[in-house]
């Protein structure tokens, strides 16, 4: 039954109209998801405006616990509207794949990147969390390397784009970019606590009594989850920086087992999900320019730590809207269907 139900389209609800949103209805149509109908809900002050999906305009509707009777696949953009509703939407027999983090860490949620995990999504009860997006390009690098030679430590800085916080966001970057460009006194910044347009800061979310910000340990925890070893020694310090579109990260491993930068490359070139571009004399890396986009996770500087035995350093960059948020989502509802699980 589940088959034929699969065959004939799905009926889908997408939560949330912003940055994030947006992108998840247009992998959806360019990944030709099977969709039979289509919802889209948001706040009550969202309501009646217009979306496109797949050349078609839709009306916004208002989330309702009502709202996803009949629906079979729910994917949350993130955001307060998954800890309203997301149970709501499971109670009326939908799955929920949710972008919030509100889920994440729970134990009986699945916390899914397809490239590492897929079979954890076969555990589901009805949600299944999809990480953060600083998150999931790290462990999809990580893994081939882990699986090769077992990842004992990892370091890593983020460098995080604006878009990361939503439209408004990217927004406030332009607005204050535009005013510095003329020499003009900028607006107070809105979203973040400091001016982003050509400057940065060293934290993303609050500041937590340990002395890590929260998207810090979101990393830490969720990559100890999906890499399913609670004893690996992570540490992370994620900087928000004027780039609008498109995670970079410096990630530095220690492995037990010797790998060389020539079989890490190797490794990652038949990863799944994974493009190597590492060719330091054509001046050839990762840049959130050419990663925006995209859906893969682009690997490059990959060189040996001179400071330890065995350790890695990568330069690691995404498109934080795809890969990072709306792809991975669709993805894992391909998993769903690949296992016979809508």
């Amino acid at each position: 039954m589940r088959e034929v139900l699969a065959l004939a389209g799905l009926q889908v609800a997408v939560v949330g109209t912003g940055a994030v949103g947006q992108a998840m209805l247009q992998v959806l149509a360019e990944r030709s998801f099977p969709v039979a109908g289509i919802k889209v809900l948001a706040t009550s002050r969202s309501a009646g405006k217009k979306v496109r999906f797949a050349g078609e305009e839709l009306h916004v509707e208002e989330t309702t616990p009502d709202a996803f009777r009949g629906i079979d696949l729910c994917l949350f953009a993130g955001g307060e509207a998954s800890k309203q509703f997301a149970r709501a939407a499971v109670a009326q027999g939908a799955v929920v794949i949710d972008n919030s983090s509100t889920f994440r860490l729970e134990p009986d949620v699945p916390l899914v990147v397809p490239e590492v995990n897929p079979e954890a999504v076969k555990s589901h009860r009805g949600i299944i969390a999809n990480p953060n997006c600083s998150t999931i390009q790290m462990v999809v690098v990580l893994k081939p390397l882990h699986d090769a030679a077992r990842i004992k430590r990892v370091v890593v800085s983020t460098y995080q784009a604006v878009s990361g916080a939503g439209a408004e966001a990217m927004e406030e970057l332009r607005v204050q970019a535009g005013a510095v460009l003329r020499d003009e006194q900028a607006p107070p910044p809105q979203v973040f606590p400091w001016p982003i347009a050509f400057n940065l800061f060293p934290h993303i979310d609050v500041f937590l009594d340990n002395g890590y910000c929260k998207e810090e340990m979101k990393m830490i925890l969720e990559t100890q989850k999906i890499m399913e070893e609670p004893e690996m020694r992570i540490t992370a310090t994620t900087v928000r920086v004027p780039v609008f579109v498109g995670h970079s990260e410096a990630i530095n491993i220690e492995t037990e087992g010797k790998l060389t930068a020539q079989e890490a490359r190797r490794l990652l070139a038949e990863a799944p999900g994974v493009v190597v571009e590492d060719d330091p004399a054509a001046r050839l890396y990762p840049l959130p320019i050419r990663a925006a986009g995209r859906d893969e996770v682009f690997v490059g500087r990959i060189r040996e730590d001179l400071s330890v035995e065995r350790g890695l350093a990568l330069w690691v960059v995404a498109d934080n809207l795809r890969k990072g948020a709306a792809t991975n989502a669709v993805q894992i509802a391909e998993l769903l269907l690949e296992y016979n699980l809508l």
